[in-house]
């Protein structure tokens, strides 16, 4: 649990976020923060091993140094033994089809055992599967943009009621006013950027009006022109109404609420500008900047649009579903019982998009618990013996370093680290490569039967950001504080 400055918590065991929040002044760590941040928008995942890993190679590094041997000489043998690691994982790894849901909700799965939401992953796995596959484009097989599929936090209920949404979810209410419809069939939307107030002048001014006639003139005026432009609205066939927020007066009076309300108008306000490209990409719409641009054509069309509240008695907000295929988007609602744990279940869901993102790229899983780097481990020692010299020793030295990963598994997992990761060891000297800790039992156990299973994406991308970065710090000589001269003049 973390505390900013301002007195905001974040509870998470996720690694970029936790880096992210805190204050790091040394350069070096700064790398490992930057290093975690890499590591999130390759994979997705294992922000946390790769740290990890790095710390463990830096430690290898310091006693091969101590043993008089040249930081150039160590990057190079690392940058070899990082590419050997991948061809390694390369051999072991088991090709998937993304028509085999199963598999791909597997990987999904163990993305999610690290993370505080891991008792609600059965319901949360397989809706990010779900939505990932609804996205990809046939045009692009092998790429995914997470930014079309939008995660919404609503307060109340509990992580049971997260769901997908082949649509859009809005966690605000509609519009209430003299009984205006609350659900609407058939819907023709209409998405405005321009305001239905009175316009007001650029620069700030004060009106003194002296007589009841002239104050009569200006409330009919204000009235005429909010009815003219719910009129304009009303001539194009729409429907439903989504309003963006204006930041420079408001986006609906009370009187605009009135007019929509008689002409059974659905509004729905305070939509975000960031929301606006998703939207249109959804309904089919586009964003209209002026009354006199609103055409029939520019309109949106959903089957249904409706405010709903999911239990009795709670908060309510609006889904718009039905929306016209092919839809290259979805919405992802996430309930939650605190700020916190919505957050938290926001986190984990995209490592659980990326996890499946990673598959999509690359089309193999390799076993978890451990097991692929007992194995990388246990293959560069080998490879080491048929190496002299230097070289030789680095690289044994490499492989040693990531043993930390089921040596650290087996500790958090409350089990003997060494007598473990030995038995371990032993399983893959005996050709057992998906041997892996099985954290539930206690005990080393095949990860593919026990269905941990992770894509190859994210270990290979862990391994060779974590080798990079030490071969960057390795190049540093010494750290030189800079300053800044002030010329008197």
């Amino acid at each position: 649990m973390i505390q900013s400055g301002n007195g905001e918590g974040i509870i998470t065991n996720d690694g970029a976020p936790l880096l992210n929040k805190i204050e790091v002044g040394h350069p070096a760590a700064k790398m490992l923060v930057e290093l975690s941040k890499s590591q999130d928008s390759e994979a997705g995942d294992g922000t946390t091993s790769v740290v990890v890993i790095a710390g463990a190679l830096l430690g290898a590094t310091q006693n091969l140094m101590a043993k008089g041997i040249h930081p150039t000489v160590i990057a190079e043998s690392f940058s070899a033994a990082a590419i050997e690691a991948e061809k390694i994982l390369e051999q072991v790894a088991i090709p998937i089809d993304l028509s085999d849901r199963e598999s791909l909700i597997k990987a999904a799965t163990t993305s999610l055992a690290s993370k505080v939401v891991y008792q609600n992953a059965s319901l949360l796995a397989p809706i990010a599967v779900d939505s990932v596959l609804k996205v990809i484009d046939p045009s692009m097989p092998d790429q995914v943009d997470l930014r079309n599929i939008k995660i919404v936090q609503k307060l109340g209920g509990t992580l049971d009621d997260c769901e997908l949404v082949e649509g859009l979810v809005f966690p605000q209410k509609a519009v209430h006013a003299a009984s205006g419809p609350t659900s609407v069939k058939n819907a023709k939307i209409a998405l405005i950027q321009f305001c239905l107030s009175p316009p007001k002048t650029d620069i700030e001014n004060s009106v003194v009006i002296s007589d009841y006639t002239q104050m009569d003139r200006v409330l009919k005026e204000e009235r005429q022109y909010q009815l003219e432009l719910v009129k304009k609205i009303q001539k194009t066939g729409c429907n439903v109404l989504l309003v963006q927020k204006s930041i420079l007066r408001d986006a609906l009076t009370d009187l605009s609420k009135h007019f929509l309300a008689k002409c059974k108008i659905m509004c729905v306000s305070d939509i975000e500008r960031d929301e606006i490209e998703f939207i249109a990409k959804t309904l089919g719409c586009l964003p209209v900047a002026s009354p006199d641009a609103l055409k029939p054509e520019k309109l949106g069309s959903a089957e249904l649009v409706q405010e709903v509240s999911e239990n009795a008695g709670s908060a309510k907000l609006i889904k718009i579903t039905g929306v016209p295929k092919p839809c290259r988007t979805c919405s992802i609602l996430v309930r939650g019982s605190n700020k916190l744990m919505l957050e938290e279940a926001d986190r984990s869901i995209h490592d659980a998009l990326c996890v499946i993102r990673c598959l999509v790229k690359k089309k193999f899983l390799i076993a978890g618990g451990g097991a692929p780097e007992i194995q990388v481990s246990q293959k560069l020692t080998e490879h080491s013996k048929s190496l002299s010299g230097i070289e030789s020793y680095c690289l044994r030295a490499f492989a040693e370093a990531l043993e930390v990963v089921p040596l650290t598994l087996a500790e958090n997992a409350g089990l003997h680290p060494i007598t473990m990761v030995t038995e371990l060891r032993n399983r893959h000297l005996n050709g057992e490569t998906s041997a892996g800790i099985n954290v539930k039992k206690g005990c080393i156990s095949n990860m593919v039967t026990e269905n941990v299973l992770q894509p190859l994406l994210v270990s290979t991308s862990a391994i060779n950001l974590a080798a990079e970065c030490v071969k960057m710090l390795l190049k540093i000589d010494d750290l030189v504080l800079g300053s800044m001269h002030f010329l008197s003049t």
